[in-house]
This record gives structure tokens, C-alpha cells and sequence, in this order.
């Protein structure tokens, strides 16, 4: 289809003087409206105006402008068809071979704004109509909405004087996606509720992957329209591609330490911590992170919720690691980390809010759950002590820090922690006793493994991300040497959890609150 007569009317102007040259030189008639006709002008290219295709002028401050049979015709008359082209004959209708579109900057403007009158105006009406009218027609028309595809556009022009059907067709799915997600977003703040009655959503794919959580897996990165900062809006500074699982592993390690106000280091393996700790210091804070379960970070991923400094920088490369996240980092720890050519370094920029409620989303057969992210975060004046004895000062802050590492625990979740670091964690056990079981029985590893003469848990806390069904869950905590549990509270037994922490000596604090994690 050769293409003799474009129609260019962008709100990004990226490439636009560039193209539109190309396209001038290749003697294609170009037609256009307002500013975008003005910078082409200025740039001495002839353009026809719009207006005086369709006689009409541009009226309503622009809203009414390009929505007319002249254009409408032109774009959507099937050049195949004997009636198509008879109308546009009888009305004076002449072809548009080639439209280039993008939208107002609704997304952009919303980023930046909550003004009702600013963000309806940067609705478009237009846009999208000529887009799907000429992705419908794309056996004919060839269409653009994104200057990263004017490049291949104007190579095909140049090379043969049209585009070819494959191009059109891709171009005109890439066009349908831009309109949906367009729409999804202006939908999404009109209905101003998480979860509404019907609902759509897109995604800009940022990454392609090697494959999925196994080789025969196809896999993507994408970033949505409600960017969180974190591993999707993460500058990757060095080393090799990321994997699907290192996304997803980056993703649960940065989450976990950006509850906390001290400097924190967490190390993950498959999701799940296997070292978390706060200190007065980065590299104080990674000392006893990996102290926790050495054997298991081993290869893991390493996020801190501080600059990474060039002691820690150091301490971190001493040992294989898959990743490493931080808000910033030094030059001379970017120095250190390039030393590790294969080491992923990752920085965003700044921590996610952990108090946000923004909508998470799961695939299951047939369809998708949402849920607002889990947001909810306790402090001390919020528990409600049930035993005879109360925590002391420091067990209520290992409470504190138990609490918000349990969050991140897949359920159910068993978390011990002593001096700001956790001793043990037992995760993803489908019973709450074996997740007891497993988070003592590391933490007596790990003592075996650094020599020590007693295991981390004895004179420990300890969070339960959900309550006890019966006693025994909590006997396993006392009989590893734990002093103080947080819980959320609310078992039909709970009145013989109590009685078996009280007589036992240990604090209890409920939480009224559960942190499931699947």
C-alpha cells in the first residue's frame, strides 16, 4: 500500500521534525493540526491544515477538530471496496495512508496532579478515534502512536515506498494496547475505588527475560501505569540480565526493609528472609544479617534501606550474591561492586511507602484476585499484653522488629529475633508447630556453625504472623528459649495460649492484627 498522504498530530513531539522530513523527501502529503503544525512549519515543512480538509474549523478549545468524515473516511475506507470507494468519491474523501498519534498526557498529568478540570482535559477524544480507525484498517493504513516506531516506518517507506502488512498489523496490535491501557488509566481514576465492579489494567514491558522461574517458562517484565518505587522502577547500574526470580526476590527484600527507620539490611533466598538486622550502621547491620544463616545467603539477594557505603560495599562482595538493591550508593561503592562485573547492583532512588494500599493482583484459572497491598503497620501502644508478666523495653522493640519481618515471612510464619536481628525463621509450613520446629531448629545450626555455646533463642522474642490454634505451637517457642511472642490473637483457645505463656513466665502481646503471606 503506498503511502501518499500522512496525517501527524502528537502530543509528544520526540523525532517529530526528523520523521516528518523523511516523509516530505519521500513526497507524501502531510496534514496536521495545531501545534504540531506550527513546530513542522517552523521547521520549513509544508503542512496542510486539518481544518481546511474538513472546512471546518477547530472549535471548543480544540476538543472538536479532527472528528469528521473527511478524516474518518479517509482513514477507514477499505481500498478493496467498490462502495468505499465510490462514497469517497461522491464526498470528496481522499485517503490518509499513514497516521502518526499519541495521546494528551493523561497518565503523565495524573502523576503530577489531582485537579479534576487539568486531568479531563487531558482526556483525549480524538487521538484514540483516529487510532483505532486506522489500527481497524491497518490492511491499508499504517499507524503509529509511539516515535520509537518512526525509525522502521520511515526505513520501509524509503526502501520501497510503502509499509508492509506485518508492519501494520504489529503496529496496529501495539496501537490497541495503547488505547486500552489509555483508557484503563482515565477509567481507574474516574471510578476512584480499588476495586470496582469492572476493571482493566496494562502494562509497559521494561524487560524481556531469558524465561520464567524454570527454562521452559516465557517471561517479561512490564511497569504499570501506578509505578511503586522499587525493583520495577530500579536502575540495573551493572551486571548480568535479571532473571525472573531475582526480580521477584528483589522485589520481596526491598518490601521488607523499607519498614524500617533504622539502617536494616535483609538478605533473601526464594522469597523468604534468611537474615534480617538493624543496627546503628550499614555494614553492622549486614554483619549480623548474615550472621543469622550465613549457609543460606549464600547466593541470595541483598537489599538495605540505606545508600550503600563503601564498608558495606565490601563486606557484601566477600561472598557470592545474586543482587543487590539500595536507594543510592557511593562512588566508591559503585567502584567496589564493578569489581563483581556479574553482580546485579539496582538502585531506585528512594524507598516504596510501606503504609500504601495499592491494588496487588494474582492470576488464578479462569481469572484474577486483587487485594490492596498489606499496608497495615502496628506500634507498641497498639498491642494488647495478655499475660500476667509485660515485655520488657528491649523485648518490645525485638517484638516490633519480629512483627514486621513476620509480614514478609510466607505464611505460616515463625520468626525469631534477639538484639535487632533475627535468630531463626521458619516459613511456608503448612503447620504452624513445624514452622516453630524448623525456625528453633536453625537457629541451633547456626550456632553449631559459628561455634556459639548457646543457640540465638534462648532469651529471644517472637512473632507468629497469625495465632496459635492450640498451645503446642507455643511450647516449641518456650522450650527454644523464647521470653516474649507477638501474635495476632482471636484462636478459640486462646485462653490456654495465655495460660501456657503465663506459666511459663514468658510475656504475650496480641497484635489484633494477622499478616498472611502466600
Amino acid at each position: 500500500m503506498s503511502i501518499r498522504r500522512a496525517l501527524l498530530s502528537v502530543s509528544d513531539k520526540t523525532g517529530l521534525e526528523d520523521f516528518a522530513r523523511r516523509l516530505e523527501a519521500a513526497g507524501i502529503e502531510i496534514l496536521s493540526t495545531g501545534g504540531t503544525a506550527r513546530q513542522l512549519r517552523e521547521a520549513d515543512i509544508m503542512v496542510t491544515d486539518v481544518a481546511s480538509v474538513t472546512g471546518f474549523p477547530e472549535i471548543m478549545d480544540g476538543r472538536v477538530k479532527t472528528l469528521h468524515p473527511k478524516i474518518h473516511g479517509g482513514l477507514l475506507a477499505r481500498r478493496d471496496n467498490e462502495d468505499h470507494l465510490a462514497a469517497m468519491k461522491n464526498e470528496a474523501i481522499r485517503g490518509i495512508d499513514l497516521l502518526v498519534v499519541n495521546l494528551y498526557p493523561f497518565e503523565a498529568t495524573l502523576a503530577t496532579t489531582q485537579d479534576r478540570a487539568t486531568l479531563i482535559e487531558n482526556i483525549d477524544i480524538g487521538g484514540p478515534a483516529m487510532l483505532r480507525a486506522a489500527a481497524k484498517n491497518h490492511e491499508f493504513v499504517t499507524v503509529a502512536c509511539d516515535p520509537s516506531d518512526y525509525q522502521k516506518i520511515a526505513a520501509e517507506i524509503d526502501e520501497k515506498g510503502e509499509t508492509s502488512l506485518a508492519t501494520r498489523q504489529m503496529l496496529a496490535a501495539k496501537t490497541f494496547a495503547r488505547t486500552a491501557a489509555y483508557d484503563a488509566a482515565i477509567a481507574s481514576w474516574l471510578a476512584n475505588e480499588k476495586l470496582p465492579e469492572k476493571v482493566s489494567f496494562a502494562g509497559t514491558r521494561t524487560l524481556a527475560l531469558r524465561y520464567g522461574e524454570n527454562p521452559h517458562q516465557e517471561a517479561a517484565l512490564y511497569k504499570s501505569a501506578h509505578a511503586r518505587t522499587g525493583v520495577g522502577t530500579a536502575v540495573q547500574v551493572q551486571g548480568k540480565p535479571l532473571s525472573y526470580n531475582n526480580i521477584n526476590d528483589t522485589d520481596a527484600a526491598f518490601e521488607l526493609v523499607a519498614e524500617f527507620e533504622a539502617p536494616t539490611i535483609c538478605i533473601i533466598k526464594h522469597a523468604n528472609p534468611c537474615g534480617v538486622a538493624s543496627a546503628t550502621s550499614l555494614s553492622e547491620a549486614w554483619q549480623a544479617a548474615l550472621a543469622a544463616d550465613p549457609v543460606s545467603a549464600f547466593g541470595g539477594i541483598v537489599a538495605m534501606n540505606r545508600s550503600l557505603d563503601e564498608q558495606t560495599a565490601m563486606a557484601v562482595t566477600n561472598i557470592f550474591t545474586e543482587v543487590v538493591i539500595a536507594p543510592e550508593a557511593s562512588d566508591a561503592a559503585k567502584a567496589i561492586m564493578a569489581a563483581k562485573p556479574n553482580l546485579r547492583l539496582l538502585l531506585t532512588g528512594g524507598l516504596p511507602d510501606p503504609r500504601d494500599s495499592l491494588t496487588k493482583i494474582k492470576s488464578v484459572a479462569g481469572g484474577f484476585l486483587m487485594q490492596s497491598r498489606d499496608g497495615g503497620m502496628i506500634g507498641p501502644d497498639d498491642l494488647k499484653i495478655v499475660t500476667k508478666r509485660p515485655p520488657t523495653t528491649a523485648e518490645m522493640s525485638d517484638m516490633m522488629f519480629a512483627w514486621k519481618v513476620a509480614k514478609h515471612v510466607k505464611s505460616n510464619a515463625i520468626v525469631f529475633v534477639k538484639d535487632g536481628s533475627t535468630a531463626g525463621v521458619g516459613a511456608g509450613q503448612m503447620s504452624r508447630v513445624d514452622s516453630a520446629r524448623i525456625a528453633a531448629q536453625k537457629a541451633r545450626d547456626m550456632a553449631t556453625h559459628h561455634g556459639w555455646p548457646v543457640s540465638r533463642t534462648i532469651g529471644s522474642v517472637v512473632a507468629s504472623d497469625a495465632f496459635f490454634p492450640f498451645a503446642d505451637g507455643l511450647e516449641v517457642l518456650i522450650e527454644a528459649g523464647a521470653t516474649a511472642v507477638v501474635q495476632p490473637g482471636g484462636s478459640k483457645r486462646d485462653d490456654e495460649v495465655i495460660a501456657a505463656a503465663d506459666a511459663a513466665g514468658i510475656a504475650m502481646a496480641f497484635t489484633g492484627m494477622r499478616h498472611f503471606n502466600h
